[in-house]
C-alpha cells in the first residue's frame, strides 16, 4: 500500500528546537544587561513571524531576527561586543552535533531495506545537507529535498516530481501543520510524532479530530509495527503504542 516514506528532519529525526530554546534563553541573559524583561521571548517570537517572509526558517533567519529584537528593545544601545555574541551564539548553534532521537538510527535503515525513503525538511539549504551528512542517515535517502515552507502546494508539486500517487505516500514527522495536515489534504498518509517541545509557530489549538485521518505514535520505534499493521488491516485500537 506505501511505497515511499518522507520523514521531516528536525525534532523527527534528530535534536533541534531544544537548542532553540537554550539559545533563546541565553539571549534573554544577554538583554537583561539591558534591564529588559521577560518580553523579550514574545518580542523575538514576533520578530520571527514577521520576518519569515523575508528570511523564511532556520539559524541564520533566527539570528537575524536576535539581532533585530536586541536592536528594538534596547533602542538601539546595543554594544557591538553584544551583537558579536549573538553571532558567536549562531555559530554555536551551527557546529552543534547532531543527537539522533531514539529509535532513529535502527530504524530508517531497516525501512530504507524495504521502501524509498525521502526526506523533505525546510530551513537553511546549507544548515540542513550538513546536518544530514553529521547524522550519518544520509545514505539512506533515496531523495533528499529541502523547502522554503511546507504547504498543500508544496507537497503537491513533490509528489508530482518524483511520479508518486498519493495514496501510495505517507509522510511522518513532528509537526501537524506542517508534516500531517498538507499531506492528509492530498490524500495521502500521514504519522504524527510529538516532540517534547514544539515551536509556537507549529502549534495547533486543535489537536486530534476524526476528520482528519491520521496515526500519531508515541515514538518512531512503533512505526515498522504500524506498517507491517497495514497490510494486515489490524484495528487502529489494537495497535500498541498508537493513538488513534
Amino acid at each position: 500500500m506505501i511505497d515511499v516514506i518522507a520523514f521531516d528532519a528536525d525534532d523527527t529525526l534528530w535534536h533541534n528546537e531544544t537548542l532553540f530554546t537554550s539559545t533563546q534563553e541565553r539571549f534573554g541573559e544577554l538583554l537583561a544587561r539591558y534591564d529588559q524583561g521577560d518580553w523579550t521571548k514574545q518580542a523575538l517570537f514576533e520578530t520571527e513571524m514577521q520576518n519569515l517572509q523575508f528570511y523564511g526558517y532556520g539559524i541564520k533567519s533566527f539570528t537575524l531576527s536576535m539581532i533585530e529584537t536586541a536592536i528594538k528593545l534596547t533602542g538601539g544601545r546595543i554594544l557591538a561586543s553584544d551583537v558579536q555574541e549573538i553571532l558567536d551564539l549562531a555559530k554555536e548553534m551551527l557546529n552543534a552535533p547532531v543527537q539522533l532521537l531514539d529509535h532513529v538510527a535502527e530504524v530508517i535503515p531497516e525501512l530504507a531495506a524495504s521502501y524509498r525513503l525521502m526526506l523533505i525538511t525546510k530551513g537553511d539549504l546549507l544548515d540542513q545537507e550538513t546536518k544530514l551528512a553529521r547524522s550519518g542517515l544520509g545514505a539512506t535517502f533515496r531523495h533528499v529535498e529541502i523547502v522554503a515552507a511546507k504547504s498543500v502546494g508544496v507537497y503537491r508539486s513533490l509528489l508530482a516530481k518524483h511520479q508518486i500517487p498519493p495514496e501510495r505516500f505517507l509522510m511522518v514527522g513532528n509537526s501537524l501543520r506542517s508534516d500531517v495536515l498538507p499531506v492528509v489534504a492530498l490524500g495521502a498518509r500521514a504519522v504524527h510524532i510529538p516532540y517534547t517541545t514544539t515551536w509556537a509557530h507549529e502549534n495547533l489549538e486543535t489537536h486530534h479530530q476524526p476528520s482528519v485521518d491520521y496515526v500519531e505514535l508515541e515514538h518512531i520505534g512503533f512505526l515498522p509495527a504500524m506498517l507491517e499493521s497495514l497490510g494486515k488491516q489490524v484495528p487502529c485500537q489494537d495497535r500498541v503504542g498508537i493513538e488513534c
